[in-house]
């Protein structure tokens, strides 16, 4: 009994967590990020104001309602990878997955872009993101936390969706990153030169 109450406890505050953020994102979408208040999102859910901050601590987080979810998928795509796979690989596979179906046209992706606020938040928390996977990173190397193979892939990792959110192929976009990362700048350019070469022929 205590356990389906539990259970039904945590899906009501998922629902509201839910309704919030959606409501936010309908509100800032509609009339600009400046131009709404937190109240007005917690009456358009249908909640309180103080049942908004307990699920959403500012204003900004209510775009970012992903934020911890997405964090712990980095982390546990190192930490639980298959046996015999590299955390490079691992984290390849995951970002194509997870980090790539966003559009550059995408109406939260065009708000947070478009407001100065949201930028500085997503900043802050993808560098927040970017501490954990380099920690994790450690974990599963046994590298120092500080050393420059850790701290630039987790950077790499983050920073990578980005560009390839700008191509055709999201997917493959990122899939080449990695292979450049992975085999470095001389190795992939001269392959590509001859791959060139040999069409031209």
């Amino acid at each position: 009994m205590a356990e389906t109450t539990a259970g039904r406890r945590e899906r009501k505050k998922a629902r509201t967590r839910q309704a919030l953020a959606d409501a936010a994102v309908r509100l800032f979408t509609e009339r600009g990020f400046d131009n709404v208040g937190v109240r007005e999102v917690a009456e358009a859910a249908d909640v309180s104001l103080s049942t908004l901050f307990k699920h959403f601590p500012s204003k900004e987080a209510l775009v970012f309602d992903l934020d911890a979810d997405v964090e712990s998928a980095l982390v546990a795509a190192v930490r639980d990878r298959a046996p015999g796979q590299s955390p490079l690989h691992a984290l390849r596979d995951h970002l194509v997955c997870a980090r790539t179906a966003v559009r550059t046209d995408d109406p939260t992706f065009v708000l947070v872009e478009s407001t100065p606020a949201l930028r500085d938040f997503a900043r802050r928390m993808w560098s927040r993101h970017e501490k954990a996977l380099a920690a994790t990173l450690a974990d599963a190397t046994g590298l120092a936390p500080d050393d420059l193979a850790v701290t630039g892939l987790a950077r790499f990792a983050m920073e990578a969706p980005s560009i390839a959110r700008a191509s055709d192929d999201p997917a493959r976009a990122m899939r080449e990153l990695f292979t450049l990362l992975e085999h470095g700048w001389a190795t992939t350019s001269l392959a590509r030169q001859k791959g060139h070469s040999g069409q031209d022929g």
